[in-house]
């Protein structure tokens, strides 16, 4: 899969983040792991993605909870056969405990994302999904749960 062999890069995911999403870039937010239905991205505790309360602000934890399930609908939608475009509509969170280290977040939900897309082709409607992602600390400790609301619609196609 091209998609993953490109954000399995080093370099060339450095640079597309670097270019496309700079914050996330200067907060560390990193891919551990892509896979098609799971991906797994990491963001640091360090002077740039901490609060004055001494954790990880959670702009910076927002960040890496999105792009854990963006990643997978950005590679759902390299795959259609026909254009897609994806907005994220709405975001549920809950802090469970502070983010004092690196933290993991975790969205298994690419299956889903993998068949909103295939509906969306199929009918020519919009879909909205609202997925998962989990952040938790290296010792398994939930920090973080988020619910992110994409919405996926054919394109037209002057979009580009």
């Amino acid at each position: 899969m091209a998609f993953i062999d490109k954000v399995k890069h080093p370099l060339q995911f450095s640079l597309f983040l670097l270019w496309k999403l700079p914050s996330a870039w200067l907060a560390g937010v990193r891919v551990k792991n892509i896979q098609p239905h799971t991906c797994t991205t990491i963001v640091p505790y360090r002077w740039l993605s901490q609060n004055p309360f001494r954790s990880t602000y959670f702009a910076c934890l927002a960040m890496a909870a999105e792009m854990s399930s963006g990643l997978l609908a950005m590679l759902h939608v390299a795959e259609a056969p026909q254009r897609v475009s994806m907005l994220v509509t709405g975001m549920e969170a809950g802090f469970m405990k502070k983010a004092k280290a690196k933290t993991w977040f975790t969205c298994r939900d690419g299956a889903a994302i993998q068949a909103a897309i295939a509906h969306t082709l199929a009918t020519g409607e919009p879909v909205t999904l609202t997925v998962q992602s989990t952040g938790e600390s290296e010792d398994g400790t939930l920090i973080a749960t988020f619910a992110i609301t994409w919405s996926f619609k054919r394109a037209a196609k002057s979009e580009a």
